[in-house]
């Protein structure tokens, strides 16, 4: 018997969902959740097979619910977002059931699950997906964050600047920092270039924290922050900066 997991806002939509998999004997809904903080904690717990997810839930949406699992189930999407971003889900072979479906619909989603079988190519897709830029407009305002069992959510206001680390990045806000598992292409895309500056492969600053650009042996610099840290400016970035300042 397979575990499911139902994740929505609405309660209707989850009782459709439940209807939907009378059909479906060999799968058990373990649990119903009504918002991403409830279905990190339910996944974790109960580590699914089978997740059907919302997109846009309040508190924290799908998608940044998604980065902070430690067990990757199979997830099939039931959302009412828009067709670019369908094409997305498309690219990456992930499941979605479009709002309003039928049952029709939903077992084709079923049976394109049960044919998938390679958890690996699985989890590589998700990754994929995950690291779309044009699905996380949030994180223009926020970052969602893991912290050991919490979750936090920091505003990009609060964040003095980021920092490439092996196969994270380390986000860093007055007093700490927090790390996540995104690429800095990721975060430069992603946030407002009107506040945030990409000064080297590996650095990303919060523009209002910028003091002032000091040199350092030929042709190097560092912006110097607000807290007197200092980061790196590369040559080619040097140059954008100074003319993204006006100086």
């Amino acid at each position: 018997m397979k575990k499911a997991i139902i994740i929505d806002d609405e309660p209707l939509a989850r009782s459709i969902v439940q209807e939907f998999l009378l059909q479906h004997h060999d799968i058990e809904v373990a649990a119903q959740c009504g918002d991403g903080f409830e279905g990190v904690k339910a996944i974790h717990q109960l580590k699914p097979d089978l997740v059907f997810l919302d997109i846009q839930m309040p508190k924290i949406n799908g998608f940044e619910m998604l980065e902070l699992l430690d067990h990757q189930p199979a997830i099939i999407f039931t959302t009412a977002f828009d067709e670019y971003a369908i094409k997305a889900f498309e690219a990456n072979a992930i499941d979605y059931l479009l709002k309003p479906y039928g049952q029709d619909r939903f077992n084709i989603a079923i049976e394109k699950w049960k044919t998938k079988p390679d958890v690996g190519n699985r989890n590589r897709e998700m990754e994929t997906l995950l690291e779309n830029p044009n699905l996380f407009t949030e994180e223009k305002n926020r970052i969602v964050i893991k912290n050991g069992s919490d979750i936090r959510i920091v505003p990009t206001a609060d964040i003095h600047y980021i920092e490439a680390f092996d196969d994270y990045i380390k986000i860093f806000t007055k007093d700490t920092y927090f790390l996540k598992k995104k690429t800095m292409n990721y975060y430069e895309s992603v946030l407002n270039e009107n506040d945030f500056f990409r000064t080297h492969r590996s650095f990303i600053v919060n523009l209002k924290e910028l003091t002032r650009i000091e040199p350092m042996e030929k042709n190097s610099f560092v912006a110097v922050l607000r807290s007197g840290k200092k980061i790196p400016v590369s040559r080619t970035s040097y140059v954008k900066l100074k003319e993204k300042l006006g100086i």
